[in-house]
């Protein structure tokens, strides 16, 4: 066979009858296309064409050769956009963790199958990270730093915590000052124990070691704990954006707590992007900037009443 990129300048230089014009449509320099049809006539062992001075006119075998080179060109391009439409265009495996997954995709699905009602999202629950080399998942939504091996990582949003409690705990026991989040119990997450220390620090305030808290073993949970009035909880407020602006959570105290920590999108190194992938990758990076504009004009005092 022939190489793809000689005949591909072949069939340019044969439709134009030129080789400066077949170099513009391929962006590449004339002396390349001269090069590479010149490459395809010694591989072939017949002339291909007529060279004069600033045209190229086919010899009887270009002829023939062009028009069966078309019809191969063009089969290659059906080719692929069908299997684009099939498996590229109409599909898409996606992997994220089980928190962002509840709180904050699946709220979200039903805007993304109006924009996209052709893409057929196929959506895993994953706690670790992804080998995209030994399955067939196109993207995953991470948690981290940003360095990972072998992915392209593209930043969504930063973690930024902040308190959250049901409306109801305030009607017995309001707060009004930091200090006043001791009346009530605390919701810690087993791996993230420091979260308080550092909130209180934030916020100018002593932390009590001594007052007992309630322990929930992820950020999913102790948001939901919050929900129910056992007491206030930071939570990331990407998470809690709909109990949030549907009034079910409030922030008592706004202070924010960035965390070193963000969410990223990332698919395998080097992967060029299908249209679904490009779809998704435009729509979560839009979707997150909706997310930052409406928390930050539900101000802190609506949040507290």
């Amino acid at each position: 066979m022939p190489p793809l990129n000689a005949l591909r300048s072949f069939e340019a230089a044969a439709r134009h009858g030129s080789f400066q014009d077949a170099a513009g449509e391929l962006f590449v320099t004339p002396s390349a296309i001269s090069h590479q049809v010149k490459a395809l006539e010694e591989f072939l062992g017949i002339p291909l064409f007529i060279r004069q001075t600033r045209r190229v006119s086919l010899t009887s075998a270009g002829r023939d050769y062009m028009r069966s080179v078309q019809r191969a060109l063009r089969e290659i391009e059906r080719s692929t956009q069908d299997l684009l439409t099939k498996h590229g265009a109409g599909e898409l495996r996606l992997a994220v963790t089980p928190a962002f997954l509840q709180r904050w995709l699946l709220p979200r699905m039903g805007l993304f199958s109006e924009r996209y009602p052709d893409i057929e999202l196929q959506i895993e629950a994953s706690t670790g990270l992804i080998d995209f080399s030994r399955n067939e998942i196109d993207m995953a939504v991470y948690y981290g730093d940003g360095h990972w091996d072998d992915v392209e990582a593209h930043f969504l949003r930063r973690s930024v915590l902040i308190p959250v409690c049901s409306p109801a705990l305030l009607a017995r026991k309001p707060i009004h000052e930091p200090i006043d989040m001791f009346q009530h119990r605390l919701i810690h997450v087993a791996k993230r124990i420091d979260e308080w220390r550092a909130w209180f620090a934030a916020a100018q305030t002593e932390y009590d070691e001594t007052r007992k808290g309630l322990l929930m073993s992820s950020g999913s949970l102790a948001a939901g704990a919050a929900t129910r009035g056992l007491g206030i909880a930071l939570a990331d407020e990407g998470l809690v954006r709909e109990e949030i602006l549907s009034g079910e959570l409030i922030s008592p105290i706004h202070i924010p707590l960035p965390k070193n920590k963000s969410f990223y999108l990332v698919w395998a190194q080097n992967r060029p992007l299908s249209p679904a992938m490009l779809n998704f990758r435009d729509w979560i990076i839009e979707q997150m900037s909706e997310d930052t504009s409406e928390l930050a004009n539900t101000s802190p005092p609506e949040r507290a009443t």
